[in-house]
Formats: C-alpha cells, sequence, structure tokens
C-alpha cells in the first residue's frame, strides 16, 4: 500500500494538531512536524495555514462522511431506528481523550468565526452537509410515525449537532468523554419522547449530576 501523498499528510496532520492544540496554537511548523514535511512542501501546496484549513474542513467532511456512510446503523428498515442507531454510534465514538473524538469544524470555527470568513464557511458548509444527511433518515422517520408534529427534520438535525458540539466543548472542559456520553443519553431520550418511542434507561454511569 502507498503511503498518503504530501498534501493528504499535511490534511491529517491538521485534523491531529489542531483538535488536540485548537487552531491558533498551531504554527506551520508543527503541522510540518506532525506531516514529516518541510516548509517549502507545505508552501506549495497551501499559500497559508488559512488556506489548509479550509482544506482540512473539506477533508474532515469527505473522512468522517465516509465513516458515517459505512456504519451499521443504517441496515436498519425503520427510519427511527437508524437515526437512534446513529445517535448509538456517535455515543460510541466518544472514547479516549478529548482530542480523539471533538469535531475539527467545531474546534476551529469557535476560533475563527469572527476572524477567517472562508474558515467560517467551511466549517458551517462541514456541519451543516452533515445534518442535511442525518435530516434524511428524520424526515422518513416523522413521516411514518409523528406526521403531525410541529418540528421540522432539518431543525431536529441541526440541533442534534448543536448538543453533539457542546457535549464536545464540556469533554474538553472535563478532560473526558464521561459529561459528552450523558449529553448524547438525554439527546437520544429527548429523541424517543418526540416520536413516542419507550425511552432508554437511565444510566448511573453516564448520567449527568
Amino acid at each position: 500500500m502507498s503511503s498518503p501523498d504530501t498534501r493528504t499528510r499535511l490534511l491529517d496532520a491538521a485534523l491531529s494538531v489542531v483538535r488536540a492544540r485548537g487552531y491558533t496554537a498551531t504554527g506551520v511548523a508543527d503541522l510540518c512536524a506532525a506531516a514529516g514535511v518541510s516548509k517549502g512542501a507545505f508552501f506549495h501546496h497551501f499559500e497559508s495555514k488559512e488556506a489548509l484549513a479550509v482544506a482540512a474542513a473539506e477533508h474532515w467532511s469527505a473522512t468522517t462522511g465516509a465513516l458515517f456512510a459505512a456504519a451499521p446503523y443504517h441496515a436498519h428498515e425503520d427510519p427511527l431506528d437508524r437515526f437512534l442507531g446513529y445517535l448509538d454510534f456517535r455515543r460510541a465514538l466518544l472514547r479516549g481523550a478529548p482530542a480523539e473524538f471533538t469535531c475539527f469544524a467545531g474546534t476551529t470555527v469557535q476560533e475563527t468565526f469572527d476572524t477567517s470568513p472562508a474558515i467560517r464557511a467551511a466549517c458551517e458548509r462541514c456541519i451543516v452537509d452533515h445534518a442535511a444527511v442525518v435530516a434524511k433518515d428524520i424526515a422518513l422517520a416523522r413521516e411514518r410515525h409523528a406526521p403531525d408534529a410541529p418540528w421540522s427534520a432539518e431543525g431536529l438535525a441541526l440541533h442534534t449537532q448543536a448538543v453533539l458540539q457542546g457535549a464536545f466543548v464540556l469533554a474538553k472542559a472535563s478532560g473526558g468523554p464521561d459529561v459528552a456520553i450523558a449529553s448524547v443519553d438525554h439527546l437520544k431520550r429527548y429523541v424517543e419522547l418526540l416520536f413516542n418511542r419507550s425511552a432508554t434507561p437511565i444510566s448511573p454511569q453516564t448520567e449527568s449530576p
């Protein structure tokens, strides 16, 4: 198997280093060291750190998109089971240190939303496009199980992402995944209530204070 090309190595390095250190604290030298390339190679592919961040947001979207597309919850026939399975899958990803499971787009946009319109837009596309994919199953679930519901599939999909991004912030603040796991558990119970589905029992190990 061939090794990743220089551009891909830099993109992969950005996903790893920025999630661990933040965008502002990450310099071009840090990215080059993580990718094992020279600064000359960096500037051959990207004119600036900002340009790399924009491309990295697109790379994050493609990488995570492939991960979710191959996830087992798609095997469920009922779209509500697929949506609940999606939440279970998100929960299962919450392990290790926060830098290992938090979102590159969410991390980066928090630091750059007012200083880099290009990065902000790239991160917005990343999060909103993912929500749009999730909304497809929510729309089908709403049609089947709650056709008169006063909320929209798109709104619930974005709310789901808002809870997840907030859970990532809490995980960073606490230094571990437990509070994020509890947040996803609460989100799943909320979704079950919206669809009048029997609620998942509260787990003492993950329930928030």
